[in-house]
């Protein structure tokens, strides 16, 4: 159910009025009622970062118009939007304008953003992937997944002693550092690969991430499919390994293990159904699931959750990609809708399908599988492209070099990059901008001329348009687009300014999440402590989302039977 933007006509603006206000209370119910309802934070990502409900999923003002269908692909959907709460809610306020005139009609604001939800007495969670994360914590310990840690493994591996060190996160983060001699096999690929990699059930396997989630989630995955070896979870992951004083391998060039031959994937095969049959996942005929595709009063995301290259290579139409392991590990990043519903789609020998759906019913989503997999010939609805804001003309680089003899009609030049590429190297002169505060970077940039020409800055075009539509709206008229690299390029001299701006002011990053992966020790030990301790933050309600039943640990091996 993707839908990419069009680059062609503008979007006509409509008046923005004021969206109906919503109270914390009534937020409250509703995300509990059991209806749909997508929470949207539409302020930035370090900004949402800092402190979020724990059912809310981003949605930067900087890039809204192009990400809401994706997230909130049925325009029916009941949303509710929030901020800071700032200038009674403004930025909240022209989101909402912008998503009405996109036909999303059922749009409301949270009076007071989120100081009003944390008043009320609920948390803001910082970090992201909080759903996902949370239930790895939660999942450790209900399954009682047994863990090994870093200076225990680094013993064994001295010693010699056979084991299979596997590497359960994404191929671009296992070559960018991993642990000394780990294979890549993502945790959706596990339940796929792993018999290639093992030849004696005695051999214990251990699954690492960068963190806790994803070893977790790995390890059980094995546990769930009946796999005979000792399997155990790193604790804490490359972080874990790098706090013990370990080095940690850089630039693996390891690739996904081979996919097994006929008889092991009709082992896995029948694992994988045998695992998600315990676990209640619904299989439908392909009549059932094109119901719930045709059902214009719920919404249904359907993935495909094979590799990238098997993706690119053909399947359904209208089907969005998501590999399963990191459908799992970011579930907000692809789902904006609770209570939503979901298809999950393999190959007709459905290995990999089933594992994910089982896994995502137990974070509580309505997961199901069909039969024939991506073979079932499902007709996935079409939706409207979103088409954005009126163009802005390219720069003319042949003005360049005139404007380093005569600074008359110089423009005024607002960089939209992020502010780490910023820092980096920018365009001298050139002020950091982002969407939510162009219009008033632009006033201070001009002397608050509108007359004045703005040069926007901007890693594609379609940033700048939607940049260009609020300067439009506040007066300016004159303005141009440009990368950085042809800006360059056309002899503007170029400058880096290391603390500008300031962390405070860069509201698009979130130093905690990324810091602890660039050597940064006390940023690891401060993630590592925040995944522990998500647990003893969660209401009840947030907790009882999850579908993990009691005694489910017995089940890691198929000794009582799984009811999720």
């Amino acid at each position: 159910m993707s839908t990419t933007a069009e680059i062609s006509a503008p979007v006509p603006v409509r008046a923005v009025a004021h969206a109906p206000l919503v109270s914390a209370a009534t937020l409250h119910q509703w995300l509990q009622d059991g209806r749909e309802l997508a929470l949207l934070d539409i302020r930035e990502h370090g900004q949402y970062g800092e402190g979020h409900p724990f059912f809310a999923v981003h949605a930067g003002y900087s890039r809204l118009e192009t990400e809401v269908a994706r997230l909130v692909p049925r325009r029916a959907t009941r949303t509710v939007l929030f901020d800071d709460g700032d200038a009674d809610s403004a930025l909240a306020h022209k989101a909402a304008g912008r998503l009405s005139a996109l036909g999303y009609d059922d749009v409301s604001v949270l009076a007071g953003g989120a100081p009003a939800w944390s008043r009320a007495g609920h948390t803001l969670f910082k970090g992201v992937n909080l759903p996902s994360k949370t239930f790895g914590e939660v999942a450790e310990h209900a399954f009682e997944v047994p863990h090994i840690d870093a200076r225990e493994l680094a013993a064994r591996q001295r010693a010699g002693e056979p084991l299979v060190l596997l590497d359960g996160r994404t191929l671009e983060e296992h070559h960018k550092m991993t642990l000394p001699g780990a294979i890549p096999v993502p945790n959706g690929e596990l339940a796929l690969r792993w018999r290639t990699l093992v030849s004696d059930p005695a051999t214990p396997i251990v699954v690492h991430c960068a963190g806790r989630t994803r070893s977790i989630v790995g390890a059980q995955i094995l546990r769930d499919l009946g796999v005979p070896n000792p399997v155990l979870a790193l604790e804490n992951g490359t972080q874990g390994w790098a706090l013990a004083g370990l080095e940690l391998e850089r630039g693996s060039a390891r690739a996904l293990p081979p996919a097994p031959d006929a008889v092991q994937r009709q082992a896995a095969r029948e694992d994988a159904a045998a695992a998600a049959r315990r676990a209640g996942v619904p299989v439908l005929t392909a009549a059932e699931a094109q119901g719930w595709l045709d059902d214009g009063n719920r919404t249904t995301f359907v993935f495909d959750v094979r590799t990238a290259e098997e993706f690119a290579a053909g399947g359904l139409q209208g089907a969005r990609h998501a590999p399963g392991g990191q459908l799992l590990q970011a579930t907000d990043l692809q789902i904006g809708v609770r209570h939503a519903r979901v298809l999950v789609l393999d190959d007709d020998d459905g290995v990999r399908a089933p594992v994910v759906a089982l896994w995502l019913r137990r974070l509580g989503l309505d997961a199901a599988l069909v039969e024939d997999g991506l073979a079932s010939d499902l007709r996935v609805p079409v939706r409207t492209p979103v088409k954005l804001p009126a163009p802005v003309p390219a720069l003319d680089a042949d003005a360049v070099p005139a404007w380093s003899e005569d600074a008359r009609g110089l423009p005024a030049v607002l960089d939209l990059r992020p502010s780490r590429a910023y820092r980096a190297s920018h365009a001298r002169g050139a002020v950091w901008s982002i969407r939510p505060r162009v219009v008033a970077d632009a006033r201070a940039a001009t002397g608050g001329d509108p007359q004045r020409p703005v040069l926007l800055v901007a890693p594609d075009e379609s940033l700048a348009r939607l940049a260009a539509q609020d300067l439009r709206e506040a007066g300016w008229q004159q303005l141009s687009w440009t990368s950085a690299e042809a800006l360059e390029s056309a002899g503007w001299p170029r400058q880096a300014t290391p603390a500008s701006p300031s962390d405070g002011e860069a509201i698009d990053y979130l130093l905690f999440v990324h810091d602890r992966h660039d050597g940064n020790l006390d940023a690891a030990r401060r993630y590592l402590d925040w995944e522990l301790g998500l647990i003893a933050q969660c209401s009840p309600e947030e907790l009882a989302s999850f579908r993990v039943p009691a005694g489910a640990h017995e089940s890691s091996h198929g000794k009582t039977h799984i009811d999720s």
